[in-house]
């Protein structure tokens, strides 16, 4: 029995880390190259002008635009891979989950997923905005 608790707290927190992880990074993604880039197709590049020349990092990053795109896409596919292959089989041979009482593994299980697929779907609407949409709209001009 004190087996499961010593394994339960980096199981978790491993888990906990990698999901934060992948959100940063997908968010970095869309500050970056999506976001700026929707707002000038909105008519904002004056807005974009603003927040530019107060966070001038964003433009290093735009820079370095192929490289943010693939480590958050890394980070977010291992998040994927220790969400659904690696933490369900860890869990059930450490027996971390309390038989009596699985909700609190439920409920740590579900946010991470929900944090994952909010982490891929923000990955996804910066890829299309910074890699499809300016030639989908030069196709069309």
């Amino acid at each position: 029995m004190q087996s499961t608790t010593i394994a339960d707290p980096p199981l978790r927190s491993r888990s906990g880390a990698l999901s934060y992880l992948s959100l940063f990074t997908s968010l970095g993604t869309l500050l970056c190259c999506a976001l700026p880039s929707l707002l000038v197709l909105f008519g904002l590049g004056a807005t974009v002008a603003s927040v530019l020349s107060e966070a001038p990092w964003l433009v290093t990053m735009s820079h370095h635009k192929n490289w943010v795109f693939l480590v958050a896409g890394v980070l977010i596919f291992a998040n994927f891979v220790y969400v659904y292959a690696i933490a369900p089989r860890l869990q059930a041979r450490s027996g971390a989950c309390d038989p009596q009482d699985a909700s609190a593994c439920y409920t740590a299980s579900r946010f991470s997923r929900i944090v994952l697929w909010t982490s891929a779907v923000l990955y996804l609407v910066g890829c299309f905005t910074a890699y499809l949409l300016g030639p989908i709209l030069m196709h069309f001009d």
